[in-house]
């Protein structure tokens, strides 16, 4: 890592100031000396300036920096590597005061902190050579200073509170409490110190556990592939926290990737392992091959397949509109093979509004204004939208879909791939794939065509033409298999994905235009005679307007 030299320099002074107070704040578990206590207070200052200089100077660096520039991640990571050091010495300080007000000093004895401060002293130490030397193994000792300061507070934890089961000395036992956890703490900031050095080592934002996914997960397609120093480039990060990098062989990546690598939390990342798994036997050939699995506690990671092609987004917004009329119609050919062999009699319920429902906190925790209360205008009763969902829900409770087919779940236009030299669609992130109403395939892929935040008119006409588009391939498919009941689970399930989707929408302008097609839907539905439910029909070009 190579540092502009006033960030460098600041960051030394930095780094040897914070040592210097952790070994004062030894001293002073062993002697309590008013004299060491106070010189750690007096240099809180002197640290935060440091912080603070080498904070502007980042800024300075980073207002300078192209975006894309690999300096911006080096620049980040000094920046944050800076503030863990300075929080290491307000928790010196913060121990400092907790100890001051000990009457029984035997209640907080030197050698159970020995230990730890030593360590902490031991992995400040290595940061500087770290982030010189580039050194990755140093990196992951600083990182597992962490687990030896966690356990040794855990026994101190145990300790301290049988004691004060006893109620002698409780206020002391308590204090002592807090300076084990305040040693604790700095095992949480070398821990940051440590995914900082290792992030720039990669290239790219990582933690402790990504690492170790990325390095067995790499190291098992080396040994597999009979290759050598893959390169590993960061891609993307997903709404649920997952990140995804792109593997790539030496020098080739304009060749493209090897395969991607996913990690994120466990339970998410096995559900989308189980739903390839489960395309692969119900239709081959649609999903990517998982090359590898791994866990590790609470999180996991997934070596995929990488697949050629554009996504439907790319082609949508990038590519000429001869190659967006071929994808359409692999697409459309596609989802009526897969409709046509996974379909079974049974009839389902998708229940758009339960799902609205239970994302609804997530749209008012971003767009409070939607939550308004029940209001008229002259003698005509405005429902508000919680009470227009309840209505809702008892309406749609009379409706099925006629049969059940496999859908992805999650269709959106990023999650769909077509490769056109092959002529073939593909999907990806299929966590949520299953035996469900295809409307709510239909209602996902046309929301998230109109949800793309595109002004440039032209380009945005094109968008929504897409919409109808696919909105009359469904309908044709409805007409086709006797579902006359299509139009009506449309507006709900298209209601649910206006609705929902706003909670990834700042503009405003756009938020509040989703929210009113969602009402509107809602309302058309709710005027309409459950008898007569076979001849609703949504008004599709008022609707995807831009």
């Amino acid at each position: 890592m190579r540092l502009p030299k006033s960030i460098r320099d600041n960051l030394r002074f930095l780094i040897a100031e914070v040592g210097s107070q952790v070994t004062n704040l030894h001293i002073y578990v062993d002697t309590y000396s008013d004299v060491v206590a106070q010189r750690i207070l007096d240099r809180g200052g002197y640290a935060y300036n440091l912080k603070m200089r080498i904070h502007n100077s980042c800024l300075g660096q980073l207002s300078r920096a192209k975006q894309g520039d690999s300096r911006r991640l080096t620049l980040r990571a000094a920046e944050s590597i800076s503030t863990d050091i300075e929080r290491i010495s307000e928790l010196c300080r913060e121990c400092i005061h907790e100890m001051a007000h000990l009457k029984h000093r035997n209640c907080l004895k030197s050698k159970r902190y020995s230990p730890l401060l030593n360590r902490v002293i031991r992995g400040i130490e290595m940061v500087e050579p770290a982030i010189e030397n580039n050194d990755t193994e140093l990196a992951l000792k600083i990182g597992k200073i962490k687990t030896q300061l966690d356990r040794g507070y855990r026994k101190l934890h145990k300790r301290y509170t049988a004691s004060l089961k006893k109620k002698h000395h409780t206020e002391d036992l308590i204090a002592a409490l807090f300076v084990a956890r305040g040693v604790e703490q700095m095992g949480d900031a070398l821990l940051n110190i440590s995914e900082a050095i290792l992030s720039i080592n990669l290239g790219q934002p990582i933690n402790i556990d990504r690492y170790h996914h990325l390095m067995e997960s790499v190291g098992r397609l080396e040994a597999e592939e009979n290759m050598k120093d893959l390169s590993i480039e960061h891609v993307a990060e997903t709404r649920s926290g997952s990140a995804i990098s792109g593997i790539s062989k030496p020098k080739q990546k304009k060749d493209g990737y090897v395969a991607i690598f996913k990690d994120g939390k466990k339970r998410k990342l096995k559900k989308e392992r189980e739903g390839v798994e489960n395309w692969h036997e119900i239709y081959p050939g649609l999903a990517p091959k998982i090359l590898a699995f791994h866990k590790r506690g609470e999180s996991a990671s997934l070596l995929i397949e990488h697949l050629a092609g554009l996504t439907f987004e790319q082609i949508l917004l990038h590519e000429p509109q001869k190659l967006l009329n071929e994808t359409v119609r692999a697409l459309s050919k596609t989802l009526e093979s897969v409709w046509r062999d996974t379909r079974v009699k049974k009839k389902i319920a998708a229940k758009y509004i339960n799902q609205l429902e239970r994302r609804l906190p997530e749209v008012y925790e971003v767009h409070p204004e939607f939550q308004q209360s029940d209001s008229r205008v002259c003698d005509l009763a405005v429902p508000n939208f919680d009470t227009l969902l309840k209505q809702a829900k008892r309406y749609e409770s009379q409706f099925k879909a006629p049969f059940s087919v496999y859908i992805h779940g999650d269709f959106n236009v990023d999650n769909i791939i077509y490769d056109p030299i092959a002529k073939r669609i593909n999907f990806i992130d299929l966590h949520r794939s299953r035996y469900m109403d295809y409307v709510q395939d239909v209602s996902v892929f046309m929301v998230s065509n109109y949800r793309l935040q595109i002004l440039d008119k032209p380009l945005r006409r094109r968008i929504l033409g897409i919409a109808g588009e696919f909105y009359r391939f469904a309908s044709r498919y409805a007409k086709n298999n006797g579902d006359t009941t299509f139009e009506l689970r449309l507006a709900l399930g298209l209601a649910r994905s206006f609705a929902t989707s706003t909670r990834f929408i700042l503009d405003k302008s756009l938020a509040r235009a989703m929210m009113l097609r969602s009402r509107y839907l809602l309302e058309s539905v709710l005027r309409t005679d459950p008898k007569l439910a076979s001849s609703f029909r949504i008004p599709i070009k008022e609707i995807f307007v831009g």
